[in-house]
């Protein structure tokens, strides 16, 4: 019965560090469009900066904000929060989806 016990207890333990584990992961890049997701804007220049260039694809052609690490394109399930950082280093909180290719994001700030 002792056994039992301990055993349900380190499982209970195991499955609630994989869940907050989930839920707390912080990913770093810039934030970018979904027309320039490498954050490469020089062949779309839609103004003098790139910030200008990121808000002009999300408004003018219906483009949508992700974050570029530098390797990989993530998808953003929130697309008020990132236009303030446009084209700028961030960091996220937040929790991948099953696919491993869009944030449920948390929160958003300017990367140290």
């Amino acid at each position: 019965m002792e056994r039992q016990l301990i055993r349900a207890i380190v499982v209970a333990l195991a499955l609630t560090g994989i869940s907050a584990g989930q839920g707390g992961r912080t990913f770093t890049g810039v934030i970018t469009d979904s027309e320039c997701s490498t954050a490469d804007h020089a062949h779309m220049r839609m103004g003098p900066t790139d910030a200008e260039c990121v808000n002009a694809c999300i408004s003018e052609h219906g483009g949508s904000y992700l974050l570029f690490d530098g390797r990989r394109v993530y998808a953003l399930s929130n697309q008020k929060a990132p236009e303030k950082f446009a084209a700028q280093k961030v960091t996220i909180t937040g929790t991948l989806d099953d696919k491993g290719t869009t944030i449920q994001v948390d929160s958003i700030r300017l990367a140290k």
